[in-house]
């Protein structure tokens, strides 16, 4: 793959494998001024097995991710709109071949139902995901009009704040059609790094040429979108591998468009249907090691969002609150309209096997006890705080006064319209107590929104 040198990765992971102790506090000292480290120093942290540097780089992560964004954790839903599918990925359970999947594309009717059900539930901000088809009828175009009409829906004074994307690559000609629907960021995963290992599990269609795929986010920054996410899909091979080559990608970015990613997402391999590879996983990952790789990502990309899905145990996303996770899904459902109530947690037509089946509220309300500050905020993307502009904000931590009175803002207009009494309850006791750390212009400021809130406005934001 271009500019993944596995040669280079390979001898990191080689050389790493013993770090001194003074060379081991000196990195961890750059990295929580929060400055990006170099390949170099992620490898000898990503490699070392010594139980305190280990608590070290937990503790280390913590700590920048409060430093960059604050208590605030923000809360979003996957929306499948299809599962129609030409690839043949041989840990999915939407490949082309798995026949114990049966094929569906909503219909825009169907779309806004979905959106109505979430909107209902006090959803505000949506990931739209869909397959990878053969068909013209269900692509660019199809995604465009999907974007409409999940911006179209309305439940009194409720609506989507932000449509993100997880699609196929597209022509720089598509992506220009997404930026004018009012995306806010594409998100594609490379799924494992190791050429020879992504050869061997994507056999057949589109998404067998791995250079395509990571030359997707060039063309999406071609048509004009600076916000994007990456991921890899952790199981496929070494992890330590896959960090250190994501590293690469993101140093690509940086130097080429003078923007890294706005998210890093870190999926686990989870059980899908008709998948032997996705329910033994070539290169199982431990709790202990995954609690590290998010960790290492914190203090490597100290302004990126790392994101966390349902995959998940809730005992697991909880703890990694604590790690760096500054974004996670909630009461999530990976089949094209698995949001009704007819299709429960066990249909067989999801993607991958859903571990945290908590609700919303549930979810916020966990948030809560420990702390935290649900936010469902979508100002950036207003703004125009993406791209460079976020960069800016979110490398020096900046961006953590914004992002923790829009929590407020918006935790504030959940509690009042969605939230269960305790859930409510113990909202306030939390908004009461991080008013506390506020100066006098803030609570002065927040103080007024909170009067809008009470006399109906709603979806407003600094």
């Amino acid at each position: 793959m271009r500019y993944i040198d596995e040669a280079k990765i390979e001898g990191l992971i080689e050389g790493a494998q013993k770090v001194p102790d003074g060379t081991f506090d000196v990195i961890l000292a750059k990295a929580k001024s929060l400055q990006r480290l170099a390949l170099e120093e992620t490898a000898a942290l990503l490699c070392t097995q010594d139980e305190k540097q280990v608590f070290q780089i937990l503790e280390a992560a913590s700590f920048v991710k409060d430093a960059i964004y604050g208590r605030r954790v923000v809360l979003f839903a996957p929306l499948y709109i299809s599962n129609i599918c030409q690839n043949n990925c041989l840990y999915c359970a939407f490949r082309a071949r798995n026949t114990q999947v049966s094929r569906k594309a909503l219909s825009q009717d169907e779309i806004r139902e979905q959106i109505e059900w979430l909107l209902k539930r006090g959803h505000k901000r949506i990931l739209m995901v869909a397959g990878e088809s053969a068909s013209g009828s269900h692509g660019a175009d199809y995604y465009v009009e999907s974007i409409k009409t999940i911006y179209a829906a309305a439940i009194g004074p409720h609506r989507i704040k932000r449509v993100n994307i997880n699609c196929a690559p597209l022509s720089v000609d598509d992506f220009k059609k997404l930026k004018k629907a009012g995306i806010g960021t594409f998100q594609i995963f490379q799924e494992t790094y190791h050429e020879a290992t992504y050869r061997t599990m994507h056999p057949s269609g589109p998404k067998s040429d791995p250079d395509n795929r990571l030359a997707a986010i060039e063309r999406a920054f071609a048509a004009g979108i600076d916000d994007v996410g990456i991921g890899a899909l952790f199981g496929l091979y070494d992890w330590r591998f896959e960090v250190l080559a994501m590293l690469m990608h993101v140093e690509h970015l940086e130097k080429t468009f003078n923007v890294g990613p706005h998210t890093i997402s870190v999926p686990r391999l989870e059980p899908a249907t008709g998948s032997d590879v996705a329910l033994h996983p070539p290169h199982k990952v431990s709790d202990a090691d995954f609690r590290k790789i998010v960790a290492v990502l914190r203090l490597s990309v100290p302004y990126t969002g790392i994101i966390l899905s349902t995959r998940e145990s809730p005992a697991m996303r909880d703890e990694l609150f604590n790690l760096g996770v500054s974004q996670v899904s909630a009461e999530s459902r990976t089949s094209p309209g698995g949001y009704d109530s007819s299709e429960g947690e066990g249909d067989s037509d999801t993607q991958f096997t859903v571990s945290d089946h908590r609700s919303l509220d549930e979810v916020v309300a966990s948030l809560i006890a420990k702390g935290f500050m649900p936010s469902f905020c979508a100002a950036c993307y207003r703004k125009s705080r993406t791209g460079e502009a976020f960069m800016d904000l979110a490398k020096p931590g900046t961006i953590k006064g914004k992002c923790s009175m829009n929590a407020l803002i918006t935790l504030k207009e959940y509690l009042d319209d969605f939230a269960s009494p305790e859930v409510r309850r113990s909202g306030y006791q939390l908004i009461r107590r991080m008013e506390q750390s506020l100066d006098n212009k803030e609570k002065a400021c927040l103080g007024k929104f909170f009067t809008d809130i009470d006399r109906g406005v709603r979806d407003d934001y600094v």
